[in-house]
């Protein structure tokens, strides 16, 4: 699908407020809002909008503790073991890398000791040879909205 400036507009403006009706992009766009309805279907049929969520904050929740944890391999089984750890619920992020270590997870924990708890449950996950585990001290930014 090729984008155009509306397109992208209408991304700006869902990765704002994703409660904004059709019928209100339409009138910030200066578009009919049966337009903006077939332009939203079509980056959902196309896979650009995968879905729409609310942002939260972690630590008003709790989740004080953010981790990002570098594991390296054995034996070819990267992929596997990357969709096993993708299923836990702290797992915000898992990416395949490049550089000493496989691949990175980024986690939000309670606490330390339930940081220490998933921190061993990756070293018995089989062919997993190594973990190396950074606690973030400071958030400076933290914001997948890329547009």
């Amino acid at each position: 699908m090729s984008m155009d400036d509306k397109d992208m507009q209408i991304l700006k403006y869902l990765l704002t407020d994703a409660r904004q009706s059709a019928r209100q992009l339409s009138q910030r766009l200066g578009v009919s809002t049966v337009t903006m309805i077939s332009k939203i279907k079509k980056l959902e049929e196309k896979k650009i909008i995968h879905g729409y969520s609310a942002r939260l904050n972690h630590e008003l929740l709790g989740y004080d503790i953010t981790a990002i944890i570098e594991i390296k391999t054995t034996q070819g089984k990267m992929v596997e073991i990357e969709h096993e750890i993708a299923k836990h619920d702290n797992v915000i992020a898992v990416y395949d890398i490049t550089g000493d270590a496989d691949t990175v997870v980024i986690a939000k924990f309670k606490n330390r000791e339930s940081l220490s708890l998933f921190v061993k449950s990756l070293s018995a996950i089989p062919n997993v040879e190594n973990t190396i585990t950074h606690i973030v001290l400071n958030t400076i930014k933290e914001d997948s909205r890329l547009i």
